[in-house]
C-alpha cells in the first residue's frame, strides 16, 4: 500500500466530514487508506464515519489520549509506504496526495513533507513552514519580530528544505516515523511537531516544504488563540527547550521567564462577525433549504467571475471540486471581496471560517 492517511479527532465533526470527503476524492488513484482516530468525542463523530463512510477504519479511544499518543496509535495500525497526519479541520486538493508523494520520491534522506496551508478566508498561514525555534528566534517572536521563526528563505508557492513543517499536514514514510519513534507522548497538545522535525532532522534526513498543492487549515478548530491555548502551547515549549537546548540554570530561567511573560501579556481574539451583503452559490443548481435558512436571496451561477464586494461565497462540493475550491480561495482578488462556506456532499450543513483565531461557523440546513 502506498499511502495511510492518519486523522486524529476531537469534538469537529461537521469540519471532518467535510475533511473526509475531501480526502476520498484525493486518494481516488492510489492505493491508500484513511485511519481516524477519536480521543472520545462527545459530538457524534463517530456515528457520522460509521454511517458516511464505510471504508474508513474507525479507531475508538476510551478517553483523550491527546494528540501525540493519539496518532501514535493510527500510524501502529498503518500498512502505508507513507504516512501523512492530517487534522481533521483541513480540506485536502483532488492532486495534494499524488503531487506531494511525486515530490517525496525525489528526493533524498526523505524526512518530512509540508505543504501550503491557507486559513478559510484563503490567507496563506505562514506556520506552513518554519525555523528551529532555538531561543533567539523564538524571544524575537515573542515580541512581536518573527522574521526568524519563519522560514522565509522559500517562498509560499516554492519547494525547498526547511526545518519545521506543521501538524496540520505532515507526509513521511512510514519507516522513518518509527525510527524516531513517532511523535513524543510526553506532549499531550502543541509542540509535537516541532519536537518530531527536529528529532528527524536529528535522525539525518531533510525536511521539505512543497509550495505546489495547498490545502485549508480552519485552524480555530484545533488551536483556539485563547489563554487557555497560550497556557498549553507555552508549556509545550518549555518541554522542548528542556529536552533538547537545556544548557544551565541561569539560561533556563531567562527561556523561562520570556515564556511566562509570552502568556501573560497575550490577550483573547476579538471573534470577528460577518453579516454578508450577497450570497453567491457556486452550483448548477438551486438550493431551496439553503435559502430558507439564510433568509436572503442567493444568487446562483457557476463561475464567480464578477462577484460583489462583501459576498459570502458557499461552494457546492457535487458542482465544484476541492482543488477548485481552494484555487479561488487563495486569489488574493476574490479573498478581499468575499468569504467562503463549503456545502457538504449530503446537503445537510454549510461550514466555513473567517478568522483563523476563532472557531468556524457550521450553519444546519
Amino acid at each position: 500500500m502506498k499511502l495511510s492517511v492518519v486523522i486524529l479527532n476531537y469534538n469537529v465533526q461537521h469540519f471532518l466530514q467535510i475533511c473526509l470527503e475531501s480526502v476520498e476524492a484525493a486518494i481516488t488513484n492510489l492505493d491508500a487508506e484513511i485511519i481516524v482516530v477519536d480521543n472520545q468525542s462527545s459530538d457524534e463523530s463517530c456515528n457520522m464515519v460509521k454511517q458516511n463512510f464505510h471504508d474508513v477504519i474507525l479507531i475508538e479511544n476510551s478517553e483523550n489520549l491527546g494528540f501525540a499518543k493519539g496518532n501514535n496509535i493510527g500510524v501502529s495500525k498503518a500498512k502505508g509506504d507513507y504516512v501523512c497526519i492530517l487534522n481533521p479541520d483541513t480540506v485536502v486538493a483532488e492532486d495534494t496526495f499524488t503531487k506531494t508523494i511525486k515530490f517525496a520520491e525525489q528526493q533524498n534522506d526523505l524526512g518530512i513533507v509540508g505543504c501550503r496551508l491557507i486559513d478559510g478566508k484563503g490567507n496563506f498561514l505562514p506556520e506552513s513552514k518554519r525555523n528551529v525555534p532555538k531561543v533567539g528566534v523564538a524571544f524575537q517572536k515573542m515580541i512581536g519580530n518573527a522574521t526568524k521563526y519563519y522560514a522565509n528563505h522559500v517562498s509560499e508557492l516554492q519547494s525547498g528544505k526547511v526545518d519545521v513543517l506543521v501538524g496540520a499536514f505532515m507526509l513521511l514514510k512510514r519507516n522513518v516515523y518509527n525510527k524516531v519513534a513517532g511523535f513524543d507522548e510526553d506532549y499531550f497538545m502543541y509542540g509535537e511537531d516541532i519536537d518530531l522535525s527536529y528529532k528527524v532532522l536529528k535522525a539525518g534526513f531533510n525536511n521539505y516544504y512543497f509550495g505546489e498543492t495547498s490545502i485549508i487549515h480552519y485552524k480555530g478548530e484545533s488551536t483556539l488563540k485563547d489563554k487557555t491555548y497560550a497556557k498549553r502551547f507555552y508549556g509545550a515549549m518549555k518541554l522542548f527547550y528542556k529536552k533538547h537546548f537545556k544548557k544551565n540554570i541561569i539560561f533556563d530561567a531567562l527561556v523561562w521567564t520570556g515564556i511566562n511573560l509570552a502568556y501573560t501579556i497575550r490577550k483573547n481574539p476579538k471573534e470577528i462577525k460577518t453579516n454578508p451583503e450577497t450570497y453567491v452559490f457556486v452550483s448548477d443548481s438551486d438550493n431551496k433549504k439553503l435559502k430558507a435558512i439564510l433568509n436572503k436571496e442567493i444568487e446562483v451561477r457557476a463561475e464567480i467571475d464578477g462577484v460583489k464586494d462583501g459576498s459570502e461565497i458557499i461552494f457546492n462540493t457535487n458542482h465544484v471540486s476541492f482543488k477548485e475550491m481552494i484555487d479561488i480561495m487563495s486569489a488574493s482578488e476574490i479573498q478581499k471581496r468575499a468569504t467562503f462556506k463549503i456545502l457538504s456532499k449530503n446537503g445537510t450543513f454549510v461550514l466555513g471560517s473567517n478568522d483563523s483565531k476563532n472557531r468556524g461557523e457550521v450553519i444546519f440546513l
